[in-house]
């Protein structure tokens, strides 16, 4: 279904600059100088199959919102960070972000399909940010040979699916062949931004000695067109299971009845919500932020009214590098006298619960 009412035709085109927007509608001329501000501190790409599910009749289409720049992103706060993840504090080499002991990222390149205006990593990805060189790769794959420790390495970046099959499947190959490599995870856009891109022969292509995990970035239900549902089936069909993570957005999914429909067509087509990010304090994202207490009152409503299956975990990425925690509701408290909980059920009824007594 295509949600486009702007009239001005469907671009057979990735749209990258300020005219590409005016000319399908997607700003006003008289915003053009403002955005222009925008696009230079940030890059813009918009696929076609995704332009065709912004409704660009309103400016508050959920779509349109996480792609289309906006002079809020002008707007940094004091607490905002080019770095909000503290990636430069763990990178020991080009293209490593190593930040816990038994996993690591390899960032083999540095541009994407699609850039979210929300990115965490929006000042580090786009133009400019070329693969890495020959001998950096190779840099990179000594330093993970050498770490006895990995045993999952996550291909980010960028996004790891950007690079064509003959560099992307020697590379999986690669990390195949180093013995205490366990788990290779890819974390992608493309299945819902440029779905074709996933064939028969790039999947078949990933799998190997290791397992081989996907983790797909998905926002919103209207994402998971049937082309992005049979992109991820691909996958799934050939044994690499499919997980998402989501951000929680202000006006995109911050509604108890847009992440119910996000969770639930999710593992209608055997994907597994892994992860529901709060936001990290990337500059000019604030329009986007939700509060804390917010997100886990969603987590909270939730949890009556899904599946277990539909759950992701509530995580929060801790400014400075120290790594991702749990941040979702907490329904059991300690009291007072020791062993003695309060227990709080999905209905919001409250319990005690006397914990069993240590036997030693």
């Amino acid at each position: 279904m295509n949600h486009n009412m702007s009239g001005a035709g469907r671009p057979n085109k990735t749209l990258r600059s300020i005219p590409d927007l005016i000319e399908v509608g997607l700003i006003d001329r008289e915003n053009q100088d403002v955005i222009g501000q925008v696009e230079e501190r940030f890059n813009i790409a918009i696929p076609p199959h995704l332009y065709n599910l912004i409704d660009a009749t309103t400016r508050t289409d959920p779509i349109s919102l996480q792609f289309v720049p906006h002079p809020d992103e002008l707007q940094v706060l004091p607490t905002e960070l080019s770095d909000p993840i503290g990636d430069g504090k763990h990178t020991p080499i080009d293209g490593i972000v190593h930040r816990y002991p038994d996993r690591l990222l390899l960032k083999a390149v540095h541009v994407c399909p699609v850039y979210c205006r929300f990115c965490f990593r929006r000042e580090k990805v786009g133009r400019g940010g070329e693969a890495l060189t020959p001998s950096a790769l190779q840099s990179a794959l000594n330093y993970i040979l050498e770490h006895r420790e990995v045993w999952e390495v996550v291909l980010s970046g960028g996004d790891p699916l950007i690079l064509p099959d003959t560099k992307l499947l020697p590379l999986v190959d690669r990390l195949h062949q180093i013995s205490h490599v366990e788990v290779i995870r890819l974390h992608t856009r493309f299945p819902v931004s440029i779905p074709q891109r996933i064939t028969k022969e790039t999947v078949k292509g990933l799998l190997g000695r290791a397992a081989v995990y996907m983790v797909l970035h998905c926002n919103h239900p209207r994402e998971l067109t049937p082309q992005a549902i049979e992109a991820c089936a691909l996958f799934i069909d050939s044994g690499i299971p499919v997980m998402s993570q989501s951000v929680l957005l202000a006006g995109v999914n911050d509604d108890l009845t847009t992440l119910e429909q996000l969770l639930r067509k999710l593992v209608r087509n055997r994907i597994k919500p892994y992860y529901l990010h709060h936001l990290d304090l990337a500059r000019g994202t604030n329009h986007f932020r939700t509060s804390i207490k917010q997100g886990q009152q969603l987590l909270e409503l939730l949890r009556g009214r899904l599946s277990g299956l539909c759950q992701p975990t509530y995580v929060l990425d801790i400014p400075g590098g120290y790594g991702k925690i749990p941040i979702g509701p907490n329904y059991l408290v300690s009291q007072a006298v020791e062993g003695v909980y309060q227990v709080t059920d999905y209905e919001g009824g409250v319990h005690v619960y006397h914990d069993t007594e240590d036997a030693t």
